[in-house]
């Protein structure tokens, strides 16, 4: 799921509506705020509780929901707005992927999470020199799943990550993100 949403994500920051900061900010900055305010609610509502910890929860709206309305209302619903969820979905999942990263990393194996970092090295390498061959990206991703799943930072980063390393083009040529 994550590796699917890193691609959307990259494809909007290449082509897409959060390509340039005039078109990203609104989305990004309402992002921000549905991030902050449903963690902020919980944290207020749990402070001194076990659950506390919690907070990263409910920050992250459901990507799959919000485009799912935009599918649903077809026709009847302007372009810009349809645009303008679609990036702040993206925009709020990668907050969420970052939060899980950052705050919900219990311990780090620095042996496993160095062999990772070696990987996404070899993979921006095999974008650097236009390899389009998928399988040069995603064995080398099965792998780089597992290093850092065991080096302790939460898995879904090395969808984003893998993600990230795979080529696009701004061009109407069919590249192998799309």
């Amino acid at each position: 799921f994550f590796l699917l949403v890193g691609l959307e994500i990259k494809r909007e920051l290449i082509e897409g509506e959060l390509s340039t900061l005039k078109k990203a900010s609104l989305p990004v900055l309402a992002a921000i705020g549905g991030m902050a305010f449903p963690a902020l609610i919980y944290f207020f509502f749990n402070k001194g509780e076990t659950t506390a910890s919690g907070w990263g929860i409910p920050m992250a709206t459901d990507i799959a929901f919000a485009l799912a309305i935009i599918a649903l209302l077809g026709k009847s619903v302007p372009a810009s707005l349809k645009i303008f969820l679609a990036a702040l979905a993206i925009a709020d999942d990668l907050g969420a992927i970052l939060v899980i990263a950052i705050f919900y990393t219990a311990e780090i194996q620095w042996p496993y999470l160095l062999l990772a970092a070696l990987i996404f090295a070899l993979l921006l390498a095999f974008n650097y020199f236009k390899i389009i061959s998928l399988w040069f990206y995603l064995i080398p991703g099965i792998f780089l799943w597992y290093l850092v799943h065991h080096s302790g930072i939460h898995a879904t980063i090395a969808g984003v990550l893998l993600a990230f390393t795979i080529p696009t083009n701004d061009t109407d040529v069919l590249s192998p993100l799309e």
